[in-house]
This record gives C-alpha cells, structure tokens and sequence, in this order.
C-alpha cells in the first residue's frame, strides 16, 4: 500500500513538472505574439490546456512566468561544476575559449534574441521585463565571467579586477554580433564560426594580460 501511494507521488510530481512545463512555453508564445503587457493569463491558460487557478498554483502570476521562462534559460549559461582548476595559461585558455563558445551559441540562439527584443519592445509598458532579463539571464553569465576571472587571478594567472577582466573579454568576444543579431542583419553564426570567434576573443584577451612574472609558465 505504502509502494504504491509512493509511486502514486512520484507520478503526480512528474505530471505537475511536465504541465509546468506547458505552462511555460504557452507563456513564453504569449509573450512573444502578444507582447508581454498585452498576453492575458486567460490566453496563456488556453494555450497550455490548463486551468487559470492550475495556471496560479504550479508558476504564479505572469511576472513569475517571466522569471522562470528566464532563469530555466539562464541556468545554461554557470559556470559548469566540473571547471578544471587553472593552474597555467594553456588550461585557463582552454576555458575561455570553452565557455565563449557556450555563451555565444546560447545566447545567440533566435529564442533568446527573440526575448532581448522582447525587452526593449516593452520598456515602455512593462519595464520589468528588461529589468528581470538584466538581473537574471544577463547576470548569470556576467557572474560567470566573473568567477572564472577570480580563479585564475588566484591561481597568478591573471593580474586586474576580476568583473573588469569579465567585461573586456565579453567586449572582445561579442564585438557587435548582439546589435546585429538584434537587428537581423546578419544570420546566426555556424558552431565553427562561434567556436573560431571563441578562440580568436581568448588570444586577443591573453595578449592583452601577459602572465604575471612570478606565476608559474606551465
């Protein structure tokens, strides 16, 4: 009895996950067809095949949509737990490079354009939605960024500050493949083309920041 009333839990958790789910690319369409100030919770509801009161119970209210339509996308962009310690320059190349190529095949991917643009054709009516994309979606993989500037500061691989550090090498990574990619003007990079746009942003970084004199080489 006791088996199948666990098994009975699993499965309701299992069905809450996947209409939570639903719920959240029905939002996410919403939004995008109708604008985010615009999309009713009733049109959400309609198109995840669900209940208003379902709807409320399993995500919220729609700012609560937008934040986690968000943050499931953001969780892509952390710093991944098996980042190799970085003890010389070949290895902390290896990582941004790595990481660069998962940020600009991430972020360049038309959905999550479609949210940037999304944001600015809202600032007026609904500010909080370029507010939750900065705070969330673009603070994640600043934060990254970040983390992995620390690291290999600590290790004496780097010299500076770790968020100015994060900054220049975005700078060198994206140059203005956001503004075009927001424009529509050029089509989204090929993995080689990103994976060579990667490399080429984590050599000019490195020569930017020549090893420190007293870390060691290798």
């Amino acid at each position: 009895m006791a088996r199948a009333s666990m098994s009975k839990s699993r499965q309701t958790g299992g069905d809450e996950t996947a209409v939570r789910e639903r719920i959240l690319d029905a939002a996410f369409a919403a939004f995008m067809k109708s604008g985010y100030a615009t999309a009713s919770m009733l049109e959400i509801a309609t198109r995840a095949r669900v209940s208003k009161r379902e709807l409320y119970a399993l995500v919220g209210n729609k700012q609560e949509m937008l934040i986690a339509c968000i943050s499931e996308r953001a969780k892509r962009l952390d710093v991944p737990a098996d980042l190799p310690m970085l003890r010389d320059r070949e290895t902390l190349a290896q990582v941004l490079a790595s990481f660069g190529t998962k940020l600009v095949r991430e972020i360049s991917d038309p959905t999550v354009i479609a949210v940037f643009r999304l944001a600015i054709a809202e600032l007026v009516q609904a500010p909080e939605v370029a507010r939750t994309l900065d705070r969330i979606g673009r603070e994640t993989s600043r934060a990254a960024l970040r983390k992995i500037m620390a690291r290999a500061q600590a290790s004496g691989l780097l010299t500076g500050r770790p968020g100015e550090l994060a900054e220049q090498f975005a700078g060198l990574l994206w140059r203005d493949l956001i503004v075009s990619l927001l424009l529509g003007v050029v089509e989204r990079p090929h993995p080689r083309e990103i994976a060579g746009r990667a490399r080429g942003a984590t050599a000019a970084f490195l020569q930017l920041h020549p090893l420190p004199s007293d870390a060691p080489a290798c």
